[in-house]
């Protein structure tokens, strides 16, 4: 804190002398708050450090094939858009198990995953047993790619492959009217 000396001064008759007051600031509380401000910035950058998520991507070679009943396909299409269906995409477009939907989180892709998993406990396979295809095109962003990911997380989806769609998937698919 502040103080203030002041010394005194002999009394004269007739003339009157100032008083000198001498002041002496005292900085400690200062110093103590630019420690606490230098304590805080370096504990809320430490806080803040980017994650990194893990990206498993299939090896080249002979593909492997997947049951239709735990399979699920999303393709990333145009106007923020998704192109999803289940098992194989001759069978899902002739029995109707296919859809188009958004990135909402109440009845978007999601939604969808989830319900996929609960088909599968019910049928007694089990949500771990699920294999979520992701194939994005040249019309989906990186953000869209990122989003489903957000999915696959949040739905703790363990078995997930990112891979290109064939060219007999893209003239499928133009058949219907869904442009990538």
């Amino acid at each position: 804190m502040a103080e203030i000396t002041t010394s005194s001064s002999e009394k004269k008759s007739g003339v009157h002398k100032l008083k000198k007051q001498s002041t002496r600031v005292d900085l400690t509380p200062m110093v103590d708050l630019g420690f606490l401000l230098i304590t805080f910035f370096v504990f809320t950058t430490s806080m803040s450090k980017p994650a990194v998520m893990d990206l498993s991507m299939p090896a080249k070679g002979d593909s492997s094939k997947i049951g239709n009943d735990v399979a699920l396909t999303i393709i990333p299409i145009e106007g923020n858009k998704i192109f999803y269906y289940h098992g194989e995409l001759n069978q899902a477009l002739n029995e109707n198990l296919y859809g188009i939907t958004n990135y909402s989180i109440s009845e978007g892709i999601g939604n969808i995953i989830r319900q996929k998993q609960e088909a599968l406990d019910k049928n007694g396979k089990g949500r771990s047993e699920m294999m979520l295809l992701i194939k994005p095109t040249d019309a989906s962003s990186f953000g869209n790619t990122i989003d489903i990911m957000d999915e696959v997380l949040i739905n703790m989806i363990t078995r997930h492959a990112i891979i290109d769609i064939s060219e007999d998937e893209k003239k499928l698919l133009a058949t219907k009217n869904i442009h990538l």
